[in-house]
């Protein structure tokens, strides 16, 4: 029994079951030999430093270069990391990653002069130059967005410093996936039937679900018991991120480290503004679901570790990952036949790895390099949530998919902005075929439960992450200090706040913060919440049958970085520079409480 309990060893897991790493290459030796053609190409690179405006072929050819290194440097780059996040542990491949790490960091150094070089050739001289040279056609956009943040563009000599920091400036990250990843461990506890089972970053998903309270506390305290033993070295790790972060906004002279980040994607501050005041005017309906959660699990107290546990017993289904991938087949059938295929093809053809073995990354994710299949890891348990993973993931995938055939290397990668849209449309369309397809009462009240935990995981949550990150960067600006401390005070508070009274908040969770990955990419995790409801808008214009919707959401998939985020979903009737998308998912969460309440009466 202990034998079955232990998590196997990569080795262990079948081929069947794992992505094809040798799509991207056939083998280790053909990585290295691009590793080194791709080395001496950036050696070679230097020669238009200082020369590469001076005429418009030298131009278009300066450009074309960099883009076939950049498009090796991904493939080795992606390569190297998923053989790493396969087992963590794996010397070897930590060594890998280490050098395209490395790579990269000289990659950017070299090209580091491209970006002033093209500054001083005005607007003028560069319509001149596409009038001589069509190739340049290309990169018009490419050069419009340099000259739309010219002022935060340095020096050529700036910008090699910059490039040759950043190596150091990606250690806070790094030691914290080491750390998450790899060392730390928390023991065993009883699972259900009493049996001693290790509690991993995967298995504590399934404990908090778990009907069996006693499961549920044990997990929780646990996991935070053993990051508490950290918090300090965690807190040092996270400020270092944290002021990294404000270090190169204020070297590109940004008022902020939010407003360097947000200015990637040339979204407005006032978006992020306007999703927490959004979600602030809808906490009452937190605090109603909160109470409705009680009720259903008939507690005098509802803890932090009795959130995901769902509200209706009835549903102990464990899906097989074939069961996984016909209902999420049935369930998106509605985007047509041409979306279905590519679901087959990623099925069938080695786009995923599908379950944790010892020291595999945490979590799920789709990347993937230009010129190959995108790839999915997860570590599937066969839970509905995984199905839902399952569905999430598949939509980024094939949301790369789209981009990566309809537009040329330099405008392929979509932003972080739009990321979660395709995702969770697929989730969004999926839990409104499941509902139709519903059983019983029970089995409906199960479902619009994950669909509720849907609202409060993406929207509600990830704003409270969201208002976190803007407090800790402007806390750092201000003081330049993030103690263990001072982080925890704020996290409960804003707990407080987010569950109000009917809420027992533990005082564990004022640890959550050290264990969240993405707080070391600044400013990502509000977009969850933004892009939910930019996919609910869209889904519901699908399920609507508006006439044309299907065909411009594809042509949505397919717009990669071609335009401004905001631009591309312009094109599906979504504006999130207005606030009736956030308030439309808000105003839905309401109805499916509505339902909810109806449903377990």
């Amino acid at each position: 029994m202990e034998q079955k309990k232990r998590l196997p060893v990569r080795g262990e897991i079948c081929g069947q079951d794992k992505w094809k790493i040798e799509d991207l290459f056939a083998t280790e030796e053909e990585w290295e030999r691009e590793y080194h053609q791709t080395e001496c190409g950036l050696g070679e690179y230097k020669k238009y430093q200082g020369k590469l405006c001076g005429t418009p072929q030298l131009l278009c050819e300066g450009l074309v270069e960099m883009n076939r290194l950049q498009q090796h440097l991904e493939r080795l780059y992606v390569y190297a990391n998923q053989r790493y996040h396969e087992d963590t542990g794996n010397g070897h491949f930590q060594q890998l990653a280490g050098r395209v790490q490395n790579l990269m960091v000289k990659a950017n150094s070299t090209f580091a002069f491209v970006e002033p070089e093209l500054m001083n050739l005005s607007e003028e001289a560069f319509a001149e130059y596409l009038r001589e040279e069509k190739g340049l056609e290309l990169y018009q956009r490419y050069v419009h967005e340099i000259s739309r943040m010219r002022e935060h563009v340095l020096s050529p000599e700036m910008e090699d410093v910059l490039a040759q920091v950043s190596q150091i400036s990606d250690g806070p990250e790094n030691i914290f996936s080491m750390f998450n990843n790899a060392d730390v461990k928390f023991g065993t506890i009883k699972d259900e039937n009493g049996e001693e089972t290790e509690l991993t970053h995967g298995r504590y998903a399934q404990f908090l679900e778990s009907e069996d309270r006693t499961v549920r506390k044990a997990a929780f305290e646990r996991l935070y018991e053993v990051y508490g033993q950290f918090q300090n070295t965690l807190a040092a790790t996270f400020e270092a991120n944290v002021k990294q972060a404000g270090f190169f906004a204020r070297m590109r002279k940004y008022p902020s480290a939010r407003a360097a980040a947000l200015d990637g994607g040339n979204i407005p501050e006032s978006v992020y503004d306007g999703l927490l005041e959004a979600v602030h005017g809808h906490l009452d309906s937190m605090y109603r679901y909160v109470k409705l959660r009680k009720r259903a699990l008939g507690v005098e107290t509802l803890h932090m570790y009795d959130l995901y546990t769902p509200l209706v017993r009835q549903q102990k289904k464990k899906y097989s990952f074939e069961e996984a991938k016909q209902t999420v087949l049935e369930g998106l059938s509605v985007l047509g036949e041409d979306y279905q295929a590519l679901l087959r093809e990623g099925f069938e053809k080695g786009w995923i790895d599908i379950y944790e073995n010892q020291g595999k990354r945490s979590g799920a994710y789709s990347w993937g390099a230009y010129g190959t299949h995108p790839y999915v890891l997860l570590n599937y348990n066969g839970s509905l949530n995984h199905v839902f993973t399952l569905a999430h993931e598949m939509g980024h995938a094939i949301h790369s998919w789209y981009s990566d055939h309809a537009q040329p290397y330099p405008y392929a990668g979509y932003r972080i902005f739009v990321a979660e849209v395709a995702s969770t449309c697929n989730e969004s369309l999926l839990i409104h075929w499941m509902l139709q397809h519903a059983k019983s009462r029970e089995e409906k009240a199960y479902l619009v439960n994950y669909f509720l935990e849907q609202f409060r995981t993406t929207v509600f949550r990830q704003a409270m992450f969201a208002e976190f990150e803007k407090m800790v960067h402007e806390k750092c600006a201000l003081s330049g200090s993030l103690t263990a401390d001072v982080l925890c005070s704020l996290y409960l508070d804003l707990n407080r706040t987010y569950f109000g009274e009917g809420m027992e908040i533990d005082p564990q969770i004022a640890l959550e913060w050290s264990r969240i990955p993405h707080f070391y990419t600044p400013f990502y995790v509000y977009q969850y919440a933004t892009g939910f409801s930019a996919a609910i808008a869209i889904s519901q214009k699908i399920l609507n049958g508006e006439k044309g919707i299907v065909e411009k959401y594809k042509e949505f998939l397919s717009g990669g970085s071609s335009k401004d985020p905001v631009d591309l979903l312009k094109i599906c009737g979504v504006d999130m520079t207005s606030p009736v998308p956030v308030s439309e998912a808000l105003e839905m969460f309401d109805r499916y409480l509505d339902e909810m309440e109806k449903l377990i009466q």
